[in-house]
């Protein structure tokens, strides 16, 4: 999940081609839809993004109440307009009368404190949790920002690989080269600096177990000369969420496939390439394209069907983008990687959203 940052933006306004009282702000490359004439192209304006949970008042304020998603009719999520994709939520909210948004927009002041917004923190089944250790030197996976939010982190033309985005749940193993160890976790309960404690009914261990992802970790960090060698990857299938690929998931042989490799080399991390890593080792995520850097691209890789069963069985979640040689980014202030996250995607009907 992104980063929740509540901040100022300038916007660019356009028409709703299918409402003549609707227009759409764009913010980065995101587009929301809002009154006609509530803003012009050039205003500064605040962007609330998807997954924001948001107080009652404010809801009251901005007179969407009943109308955002969740049990508590407090999240903010994507959703269709008279036929327009509508992501977040662009407003002045009273609380913020008198500040300098300009200023606010140029040093990107987070007011998602200051307004109670909170961000939305996905459930954890019964089978994706279980008994866990203190692990500090896990290797962590990183929260990918959205490329809607920041367009700026690839230069056009630059030398990218786009990835399709598995809907499953993040697997995170680390392998201790000096003692043999190997730590599981999520993304969720790594964050916290936790690992799981290896349980046959834990759907991580059963994975990484099933696809022998601890024997392909060691010889990694011995090819590598790596002291800590970390495998990320999907587990997907059924049951794991809404959407399976075709795979058996809550079965004996959950669906995995590695999307990233991290090795702690001479003390320091590296990112490395997966896919020339892996191939033969791991099953992998789908690669659909690689060339030169363009937005609109990116955009249409993001939709269509999913390339993992081999079948297009059912939508394809996204995508991620990386440049061809890792580099570090500016416009993120860490790693260049980002997603785009597909229109059908977000608006579909009794999706699952785990971690």
């Amino acid at each position: 999940m992104s980063t929740l940052r509540v901040t100022a933006e300038r916007l660019t306004i356009h028409e709703h081609p299918n409402a003549d009282a609707l227009e759409l702000a764009q913010v980065g490359l995101y587009r929301a839809v809002v009154a006609k004439g509530a803003f012009r192209t050039g205003d500064l304006a605040v962007y609330i993004p998807e997954q924001a949970v948001l107080p009652a008042a404010l809801i009251e304020e901005l007179g969407l109440t009943g109308r955002l998603a969740g049990s508590g009719a407090d999240r903010v999520r994507a959703v269709r307009l008279r036929g327009e994709l509508s992501q977040g939520i662009v407003c002045r909210p009273g609380a913020l009368a008198g500040t300098d948004l300009v200023a606010a927009a140029e040093t990107g002041l987070d007011f998602a404190e200051l307004l109670g917004v909170t961000k939305w923190t996905p459930p954890i089944p019964t089978a994706m949790s279980g008994e866990v250790e203190h692990a500090p030197d896990l290797l962590p996976w990183v929260d990918i920002e959205n490329l809607k939010r920041f367009p700026g982190v690839f230069e056009p033309g630059e030398p990218v690989v786009v990835t399709e985005k598995l809907h499953g749940s993040c697997c995170l193993l680390t392998f201790h080269a000096d003692t043999g160890r190997v730590q599981v976790s999520s993304k969720g309960i790594g964050a916290q600096g936790l690992a799981l404690k290896e349980d046959g009914r834990n759907l991580y261990w059963r994975a990484v177990r099933a696809h022998g992802v601890p024997q392909v970790a060691a010889r990694l960090a011995e090819r590598l000369g790596a002291s800590r060698v970390g495998v990320f990857g999907e587990v997907f299938g059924s049951g794991v969420q809404d959407l399976g690929y075709g795979a058996a998931g809550a079965g004996e042989l959950p669906g995995y496939a590695a999307f990233d490799v991290c090795a702690l080399i001479d003390g320091q991390s590296r990112w490395l390439d997966a896919a020339e890593l892996l191939a033969g080792e791991l099953p992998l995520a789908p690669r659909l394209w690689s060339g030169p850097y363009d937005a609109g691209k990116v955009l249409e890789l993001a939709e269509g069907r999913e390339t993992v069963s081999g079948r297009a069985l059912h939508i394809r979640e996204g995508v991620v983008v990386r440049p061809a040689v890792e580099r570090y980014s500016p416009v993120l202030g860490g790693r260049a990687i980002a997603k785009v996250v597909s229109g059908a995607y977000l608006t579909r009907k009794g999706g699952t959203e785990f971690e």
